[in-house]
């Protein structure tokens, strides 16, 4: 359940895609940095989606189905389960405030961190109830329950009001250490817990398809619907990041450095979200970056005009001729570094002020050189992260290797600065393609007993390319991330524009 659109997938056993298909659904825009959508604009996609691909899996029996959706969001509900205001999503923006005072009142950041281990960022879904709370009182006083929105289809397929723990996690109420909602901040922030769903785990029986709604889809009356999970969390189960030593990269226009994690681990500074995983009694830790593939995006748009002029002509892409520059350039871009704060950062500093730059610019610098200065500031980027997850605990990349997913990973140039970055093998995997969608699969087949666990699932995720690290590079890299590891302190006075 994305926010451009619903996708359905349909995988066998053996791990072969046999359907797919895609609804869109229209975003709503009231203000500035608020974003909507109506729910019953997700269940009209559902609906198409599924006839699409069940039409695809005539010789198939269904055994299960994986939900997955966009995290944080607000459905709120009446007694009924009839929608009261269209939903508020992830990337809605407007509760700073009341994100502020959630903080507050947990007894500052640490007191908050203690409780959830989380930071409240404004796309969790607790700052939108505080914000309903205050800005719509009559709205919120009709509320009887909040569901996230995978859960609201799950309630239409099933009948069943149920979370999952990293859908949960993702709230910014969930005690992630003791797998439970927290109560003190609930009480503090006089929210009824009754307000929210009872939750499961991932790989449960979590609803079967109801009479009513396997009229209306197609779908068989009683097939399980398991726990799923949101997005971000089970699209790390996608890539098979179930357990320490493979890291999972995402590069679209922001960048996600996850892991699966064995225990929990403590977040003390609050850079990191660290979410109960999909397979019981595991964790995922990520980070997330604001531009990763975007700043490379920015450099195609800003200054490769004749890269897009050229690509038309050769019926290529302008990415694959501006690595071609890059390719040509030496490693480390001849001491050239970028920042790539375009959009303020996240993760691995919390700062929206923050802004890039390229540094170490000479007279000999050419644009093959600001090309591959970009590719590889993001790899330190995201690297940074990397080293804020595994921290003191070196034994987990013990034979460790990378996933990379998302746009950026279709480039050879990339791939191969991240392994060298990195110093890790880079693998790109079957089935990354799909997002969350294969991961909720991979879920739903643990649910049907099609897999004992999920470490026997991502057996299906193999590698579709494999990039090894060049020891030659290392020592360059070494030395251009120790200078990128000191930018942001020693530049930290340009950005603040007042």
């Amino acid at each position: 359940m994305g926010t451009s659109g619903v996708k359905v997938i349909a995988l066998a056993s053996d791990g072969a895609l046999i359907g797919s298909a895609i609804e869109a659904y229209p975003l709503y825009t009231p203000k500035a940095g608020w974003t909507e959508q109506d729910p019953a604009d997700w269940w009209s996609g559902t609906k198409k989606a599924l006839k699409k691909v069940l039409a695809l899996c005539q010789d198939y029996e269904t055994a299960a189905i994986g939900l997955s959706g966009q995290m944080h969001g607000m459905v709120a509900l009446d007694a009924n389960m009839q929608v009261v205001r269209k939903a508020i999503l992830w990337n809605d923006q407007r509760t700073d405030k009341q994100c502020k005072e959630i903080t507050q009142l947990a007894g500052g950041e640490a007191g908050l961190l203690a409780l959830t281990n989380n930071q409240m960022l404004t796309g969790y879904t607790g700052g939108k109830i505080r914000w309903l709370q205050q800005n719509e009182p009559e709205l919120y006083e009709k509320t009887r329950w909040i569901l996230n929105p995978k859960d609201y289809i799950r309630w239409l397929l099933s009948g069943e009001r149920l979370t999952e723990v990293s859908d949960a996690s993702g709230t910014g109420l969930y005690d992630v250490k003791n797998n439970e909602w927290s109560l003190k901040l609930l009480e503090k922030l006089s929210i009824n817990p009754d307000m929210l769903p009872p939750v499961v785990e991932s790989t449960a029986v979590a609803g079967t398809v109801s009479k009513e709604a396997a009229a209306e889809t197609g779908l068989i009356q009683g097939t399980p619907i398991s726990g799923g999970g949101g997005d971000a969390v089970i699209s790390t189960t996608g890539l098979g990041l179930v357990r320490p030593g493979r890291i999972g990269v995402t590069l679209g226009t922001s960048g996600v450095v996850a892991m699966g994690l064995p225990e929990f681990m403590p977040n003390p500074e609050g850079s990191l979200q660290v979410f109960r995983g999909n397979a019981p009694d595991t964790f995922t830790a990520m980070g997330v970056t604001l531009a990763a593939a975007g700043s490379y995006e920015w450099f195609r748009n800003a200054l490769g005009q004749y890269e897009r002029v050229q690509a038309k002509e050769q019926g290529k892409s302008a990415f694959y001729l501006l690595d071609q520059d890059a390719a040509k350039t030496p490693a480390g871009a001849d001491d050239l570094i970028f920042l790539p704060y375009l959009t303020g950062e996240r993760c691995p500093v919390f700062d929206p002020n923050a802004r890039g730059a390229f540094v170490g610019l000479t007279g000999l610098h050419e644009k093959g050189h600001f090309s591959r200065a970009v590719m590889e500031g993001v790899a330190y980027s995201l690297r940074q992260v990397f080293e804020l997850i595994v921290g003191a605990n070196r034994s987990w990349i013990e034979a460790g290797e990378v996933v990379l997913a998302g746009g950026g990973a279709v480039s050879p140039v990339w791939r191969q600065i991240f392994a060298d970055v990195f110093q890790l093998p880079v693998h790109t995997v079957y089935g990354s393609a799909e997002g969350g969608s294969f991961g909720a699969a991979l879920v739903a087949g643990v649910t049907a007993g099609i897999w004992k666990d999920l470490n026997e699932a991502v057996k299906l995720v193999k590698p579709e390319t494999e990039t090894l690290p060049d020891p030659e590079n290392k020592a360059v890299y070494d030395k251009l991330y120790g200078r990128y590891e000191k930018l942001y302190d020693a530049l930290k006075f340009t950005f603040d524009a007042s």
